[in-house]
């Protein structure tokens, strides 16, 4: 896809982003369902448009399924999730895992249930023991605190 610096979603409009999320979430669609899925009423040939450039630039490929192109992200949606994490936390939270997480944690915390609690403690554990195994110890309160934050689990 190319090494262009920053996250390849902030170079993206509006639209673009709206589309590959979309694509990104039922992982593969004719632009039929895409023209569907937008909100606004675009037209059929916009849709189209839209994702040949989205094509041209690398982001998605077609393949032929009888007589309608079928569009998927060229990105795999987990190198999608982590480019996009790591973007969300140095925009909003100066690089911190930890205040992203609080932030996050704040608010919802009620409505996890105890096995989702489990496993944000397990992966919680498991980052401790790959710090020790390493010989790191976290930096504390300087917020910029260079933990990378793609670690993240994929869904159960």
């Amino acid at each position: 896809m190319g090494s262009i610096e920053g996250p390849w979603h902030s170079r993206l409009s509006r639209r673009e982003r709206q589309i590959m999320d979309i694509l990104f979430r039922l992982g593969r669609a004719p632009a039929s369902v895409v023209q569907a899925e937008l909100a606004g009423d675009p037209s059929s040939s916009t849709v189209r448009t839209q994702l040949r450039i989205l094509e041209q630039k690398g982001h998605v490929r077609h393949e032929e399924v009888g007589l309608r192109y079928v569009y998927r992200p060229v990105t795999p949606r987990r190198t999608a999730r982590r480019s996009a994490l790591r973007h969300l936390v140095e925009t909003f939270f100066d690089g911190s895992a930890e205040q992203a997480v609080a932030a996050l944690l704040g608010g919802e915390a009620r409505r996890l249930t105890e096995p989702e609690l489990d496993r944000i403690a397990r992966i919680v554990s498991e980052a401790r023991a790959a710090q020790q195994s390493h010989g790191q110890s976290a930096s504390r309160g300087s917020g910029r605190d260079g933990n990378d934050t793609s670690g993240e689990q994929e869904e159960p």
